[in-house]
C-alpha cells in the first residue's frame, strides 16, 4: 500500500470526499495514536472532535408544526459546508441502547452561518412524525438540545444548479417541502430568486411547514408565487389546474417531492408531455411488491449477528436493529453505497420482487430476506 493510502485508510470513507488533505491527516492522527484510536483523546477535549466518523450537536430543536419540528446542528470536525440545495444527509441517533439511522433533507443553505449561533456554520433538517416512524416520532417528540448524532456527507441527485434557471415550478406535499425549502432559502439568500412558482399541499393550514417563511417571500419578491392546497377542505390538487394557474408550466424545469402517488401521476403527465428532461423527482418512500410469506433468519458474517426478520423488514433495518454497522446512503435504492456481497441465500427486491442469490451483491435498503440469507458485513 502507498504512504497516500495508508495514511487516508481510517478517514477517507467517512468524513470530507472532496477535502483529500483533511483526510490525510486525519489518518495520520489515527497511525501514530495506535493502539489508541485519536477518539480516545479528541473525546475528552470535544464530543465533535473525531478521526473516525462524522459527529454532529442538536443545539436547538423549534417546532414547525404539531408533528413536525425543525433541528439545528452545529457539525464536527470534517464536515463539508459546500453542498448542493436539495441534497440530504444521513443521522444517527442512539435511542435505547442502539444506534438509529435516517436520511433528512438539508432545509439550511449551504455555508449557512446562524447569526444567534456566533457565526458558526450550522445546518438544519425539517422532520415530520410519521404514525409508523420510530426515530421521526422521537425527534420530534423531543430530542434534548446538545445531544450528539453522528452525520452522513450529504449526497443526492435532487438538487438546484447554480445559476438556477429562469423559470421554476416547485410542486411539493407533506414533509416534501424540505428540500425545496433548502432550494427557496439558498436563492433569497444569494439575492437570486428567478421566475418561482410553487405549489404544496397539506390536509390544514396548522399542518403547512413553513407556512409563515412562504407567505414572508412571496411578499418580499414579486417573482416568487406560492398556492396552498389545504385538501381537507378543498381536495386533491389537480394537475389539470396548471394551465390556468400557470400556463408556461410546460416551459419551467420542475423539482417535484412529496408522496407516491403523487409522483407517479407527474411523471406520467410530464411523460405525456414530452418534457420529461425537465421533470426532477425526490421519493422519500419505495413502492413495495408483495412480500408476504417470506422473511428467515438473517446472518451478518462480519459481525457475528443474527436476526429474525419477516418479508417486509429490509436488510439495512435488519442489520440497525441487532447494532450492525450498515453502510448506507439514500435509503431509497439509488446511490448505491449500502450495497453487500450476499455470502448465501437468497434476498428478493422490495421493489419488483426480484430474486438475489448467493454471489449477488446486493442494495440492503431495497432488499429482504427470502428465506435464511447470510451478508458479508
Amino acid at each position: 500500500m502507498g504512504l497516500k493510502n495508508w495514511l487516508e485508510a481510517p478517514a477517507a470513507d467517512v468524513a470530507a470526499p472532496r477535502r483529500p488533505r483533511l483526510n490525510v491527516l486525519r489518518g495520520a492522527v489515527a497511525r501514530i495514536t495506535t493502539p489508541l484510536l485519536p477518539d480516545d483523546y479528541l473525546h475528552l477535549a470535544n464530543p465533535l472532535w473525531s478521526a473516525r466518523e462524522l459527529r454532529g450537536q442538536i443545539v436547538e430543536v423549534r417546532k414547525e408544526t404539531a408533528d413536525s419540528a425543525t433541528l439545528v446542528i452545529k457539525p464536527g470536525w470534517g464536515f463539508d459546508f459546500d453542498y448542493k440545495p436539495g441534497q440530504y444527509i444521513g443521522i444517527g441517533l442512539h435511542v435505547d441502547g442502539r444506534w438509529h439511522w435516517r436520511s433528512y433533507s438539508l432545509t439550511s443553505p449551504p455555508n449557512w452561518e446562524a447569526g444567534h449561533r456566533g457565526g458558526r456554520k450550522v445546518i438544519t433538517i425539517a422532520v415530520k412524525a410519521m404514525p409508523e416512524g420510530f426515530l421521526s416520532t422521537h425527534i420530534v417528540g423531543g430530542v434534548p438540545s446538545g445531544t450528539i448524532v453522528r452525520l452522513a456527507a450529504p449526497q443526492g441527485e435532487f438538487a438546484l444548479p447554480d445559476p438556477p434557471p429562469a423559470k421554476i415550478l416547485f410542486l411539493t406535499a407533506g414533509s416534501g417541502i424540505t428540500p425545496v425549502m433548502a432550494m427557496l432559502r439558498t436563492m433569497d439568500r444569494r439575492g437570486q430568486l428567478p421566475d418561482v412558482a410553487h405549489v404544496h399541499s397539506a390536509p390544514t393550514s396548522d399542518a403547512v411547514m413553513f407556512g409563515s417563511e412562504l407567505e414572508r417571500m412571496a411578499a418580499e419578491h414579486a417573482t416568487f408565487v406560492t398556492h396552498i392546497q389545504l385538501t381537507k377542505s378543498d381536495g386533491k390538487f389537480s394537475l389539470a389546474s396548471l394551465d390556468s394557474m400557470y400556463p408556461d408550466w410546460r416551459e419551467r424545469q420542475t423539482w417535484a417531492c412529496g408522496p407516491l402517488k403523487m409522483l407517479d401521476e407527474i411523471e406520467r403527465l410530464w411523460r405525456d408531455e414530452r418534457i420529461s428532461d425537465r421533470l426532477h423527482l425526490e421519493r422519500f418512500e419505495i413502492a413495495r411488491a408483495d412480500m408476504s410469506g417470506q422473511g428467515g433468519t438473517v446472518t451478518f458474517a462480519k459481525s457475528g449477528r443474527k436476526v429474525e426478520v419477516d418479508g417486509a423488514t429490509s436488510l439495512l433495518q435488519a442489520g440497525e436493529q441487532v447494532g450492525v454497522q450498515m453502510p448506507f446512503g439514500c435509503r431509497m435504492g439509488i446511490c448505491q453505497t449500502c450495497v453487500a456481497p450476499l455470502l448465501a441465500g437468497h434476498t428478493r427486491d422490495l421493489r419488483s420482487g426480484d430474486e438475489r442469490r448467493e454471489g449477488d451483491r446486493v442494495q440492503t435498503c431495497i432488499s429482504a430476506a427470502a428465506g435464511d440469507c447470510t451478508l458479508d458485513l
